[in-house]
């Protein structure tokens, strides 16, 4: 399975990984480590030099109960760090829901576009029909990141996240992107209660009957750290490091369970485990 982006035919035979790269002050994980241009580019270098095989990168926080950043803001962190990033000849994402940011990233020559709300904002699903290359992934989100927990979904989520991404791909390509340009995102903590998530772990081959290659989105989600603490008081103080190998667990049962591509913060240590999972396979 190929997945054509806009530099780039990416061979989705082996599974590849996404470090993120979160310029933002306020994301959940790691939220100013990076937030300036400079210290967001040495973490593109470290997340290259550790294996990757994408870079996505972001400017808006989406955790649950984040407010919308102003769109001058958010192209005010991300073109600097894009416009060096499409230099080290490795795929660029961008982690984006507004067009006017799709179209100024994808003009500097990013090859993805990553988007929580699959194209459902004014004049995006516009703007990538109007590229001739960039890939697009597109993910479930239910409501929006400042409700999306309060009421999370209801019942069997895995019909309703397949129906939903099918019905975005479909409309995508009757705007006339080729279906391989097209990746799918089940929303891992967007809108879906912990046994939910888990659930969509569970039975993620069911996805594979779309016939897009799956994005797992599980590192350090709040779910893990509620599977892995003993008390609340334990998941109030889980660090983030501490959410690593849980982290690194989940993305492997995702890349066994048919996805082609696992965004990441911990490179390093996934392609270690990948590799375990390889020798056997």
């Amino acid at each position: 399975m190929m997945w054509q982006v806009s530099r780039f035919q990416i061979d989705l035979t082996t599974p590849r990984v996404m470090g993120i790269v979160n310029v933002t002050p306020d994301s959940f994980s790691d939220g100013g480590l990076h937030a300036m241009p400079a210290k967001a580019l040495k973490h593109c270098e470290k997340l290259l030099a550790d294996g990757a095989h994408i870079l996505d990168i972001g400017g808006e926080s989406t955790r649950p109960g984040a407010i919308p950043l102003p769109l001058d803001e958010e192209l005010a962190r991300v073109l600097p760090v894009v416009r060096e990033a499409v230099k080290f000849g490795v795929p660029v994402s961008v982690d984006t829901y507004k067009a006017e940011v799709m179209r100024a990233v994808l003009d500097l020559g990013a090859d993805i576009i990553n988007d929580i709300w699959a194209l459902r904002q004014p004049g995006a699903a516009a703007t990538v029909a109007s590229h001739p290359l960039c890939g697009m992934c597109l993910m479930h989100m239910h409501r929006e990141p400042m409700t999306m927990q309060a009421q999370p979904m209801q019942g069997d989520v895995l019909p309703q996240v397949l129906e939903f991404l099918v019905q975005a791909a479909q409309t995508l390509q009757a705007l006339g992107v080729a279906r391989e340009r097209i990746a799918i995102d089940p929303g891992i903590g967007f809108g879906k209660t912990v046994a939910q998530n888990f659930s969509l772990l569970a039975r993620q081959r069911e996805l594979l009957a779309a016939g897009y290659p799956v994005l797992a989105g599980w590192s350090r989600k709040s779910s893990l750290a509620t599977a892995t603490s003993t008390s609340l008081a334990n998941l109030a103080t889980l660090d983030i490091q501490a959410r690593m190998v849980p982290s690194v667990t989940a993305a492997m049962l995702a890349v066994e369970r048919g996805a082609r591509l696992v965004r990441v913060h911990d490179v390093r240590e996934t392609l270690q485990a990948l590799a375990v999972l390889q020798a056997i396979q």
